[in-house]
């Protein structure tokens, strides 16, 4: 009989863009944590994504909102 593979119950995907990082004021790419979460390759820094117009990127501090990527 051949295998069957397992099927994942929660698919992982990512997605990276090109922008400016507050954090290391740096024009580098950006991998999605969440839908507005990002985090900059250059420096580590947790950014998140704001839409006003134009997609700025903002630093993620003690007073940002995280339980979206931690509860899922």
């Amino acid at each position: 009989m051949p295998k069957v593979k397992k099927r994942l119950k929660n698919k992982f995907e990512t997605k990276s863009v090109h922008g400016r990082c507050e954090g290391c004021q740096l024009d580098t790419l950006l991998v999605c944590l969440d839908n507005t979460f990002y985090r900059c390759i250059s420096c580590g820094e947790d950014l998140e994504q704001k839409v006003n117009g134009v997609i700025k990127y903002i630093k993620g501090d003690k007073n940002t909102d995280l339980s979206k990527i931690i509860n899922g």
